[in-house]
């Protein structure tokens, strides 16, 4: 029997099998690596794709539950149902109907909302009460970040838009009323320009 086969492997054999071990490992790193970096990256996009599609469902909801019912603010003002600013950052605010009331407390089922765009951000801001006492706070839900523009119109009962709503010019009891649809175009880092018509009630 010879040397080698009584001493095993050589110490150039072992050398050659540790670097192949090495490159295989290196290769099955390098692909789990890159499993896990897409899965990573998937994760975040659609969990960013569910928050998109959330805060759209919200905003629809509270369109198709538009109600006619004027509003008074804090300082006893009177809001129409449906309007547009006034201020930069507020985009359009409404009285809605089906706020739930599952503990049955004594209250209506109205309430009155906003929509904001605070920064990045498009906030949802909702009071308690459709006629606010002073004092009264909002609550504030961020429902969507990365927001760069947001761009409304507003469709009459003659189906003419308008930037503004009530319209310019449009007689009492028509801007008592809500607009018959709302064109919603948001424009976003992450997925461009987002193009929504909602329909309102009536």
């Amino acid at each position: 029997m010879s040397r080698r086969e009584e001493g095993g492997f050589t110490l150039l054999e072992l050398l050659v099998a540790v670097a192949i071990f090495a490159v295989v490992a290196a290769a099955a790193y390098g692909g789990l690596s890159s499993v896990l970096h897409s899965d990573a990256r998937l994760d975040e996009h659609s969990r960013a794709l569910a928050q998109l599609q959330l805060g759209l469902q919200l905003i629809q909801r509270d369109l198709l539950q538009a109600s006619p019912r004027g509003a008074r603010d804090q300082y006893g003002d009177t809001e129409l149902p449906f309007v547009s600013g006034p201020a930069p950052e507020r985009l359009f605010s409404l009285t809605r109907e089906g706020w739930p009331n599952p503990a049955a407390l004594p209250r209506s089922d109205l309430a009155r909302v906003a929509y904001e765009l605070e920064g990045d951000q498009l906030v949802r801001v909702a009071w308690p009460e459709v006629d606010r006492a002073p004092g009264t706070e909002p609550t504030s839900t961020v429902i969507l970040g990365g927001v760069d523009t947001v761009d409304l119109r507003y469709m009459d009962a003659q189906r003419n838009w308008h930037d503004e709503w009530p319209p310019l010019g449009a007689p009492p009891d028509a801007a008592k009323r809500p607009p018959r649809a709302v064109e919603l175009v948001i424009g976003h880092r992450r997925w461009g320009r987002v193009r929504r018509l909602f329909g309102l009630p009536g």
